[in-house]
């Protein structure tokens, strides 16, 4: 088992945060949307109107649609899970190659936040954008903490509570890294 030492590049909590939290919560609505609560329950909590959860969906098409999309967070999840995971056990040793590999996962995840959270956001009713109270957790988990969770990469792009390695470096004076093109 790898010493936190052994990844510089996700330190402290971003090592929590990055390399457990955020792939177990992605993990769990593709099982709820999958096996329990379901399909009918997933879709039904999108939009928080207190409307009672229907037995199942009658549309096939949005069964499918429910399903695929438990398969996008699961895939969220295991790229998160098992690539973060292979940075750094294959590069303990070079935190500039971690660090420019987790930036490029990174970059990826938040510009996918910004547009989960603008269609997450845009797709409530107007009664509903501003009424955070009445948000459920469905809503605050695709807005809220995904905001939370965009706040904090740009923290680590930032530099914050860490050291950087190849971000914010100049050019040519990060050790292990290739010179860039």
């Amino acid at each position: 088992m790898p010493l936190i030492s052994d990844f510089p590049a996700l330190p402290g909590f971003y090592q929590l945060l990055f390399l457990h939290i955020e792939p177990t919560s992605t993990v769990m609505p593709a099982v709820m949307a999958w096996v329990f609560p379901g399909a009918a329950w997933f879709h039904n909590q999108l939009i928080p109107d207190g409307t009672p959860v229907p037995a199942s969906l009658s549309d096939p098409r949005t069964t499918m649609a429910i399903w695929q999309l438990g398969n996008c967070y699961m895939l969220l999840g295991l790229i998160s899970t098992f690539v973060f995971r292979a940075v750094r056990d294959a590069l303990p040793n070079n935190p500039a190659a971690q660090e420019r590999i987790l930036g490029a996962s990174f970059t990826a995840l938040a510009l996918a936040d910004v547009t989960h959270i603008l269609w997450s956001f845009v797709g409530l009713p107007d009664a509903l954008k501003y009424d955070f109270a009445s948000w459920n957790s469905m809503t605050h988990g695709n807005i809220t903490f995904v905001v939370f969770l965009l706040g904090m990469r740009l923290a680590w792009f930032m530099g914050l509570g860490r050291k950087r390695y190849y971000y914010g470096q100049p050019a040519g004076s990060t050790a292990g890294a290739k010179k860039r093109s």
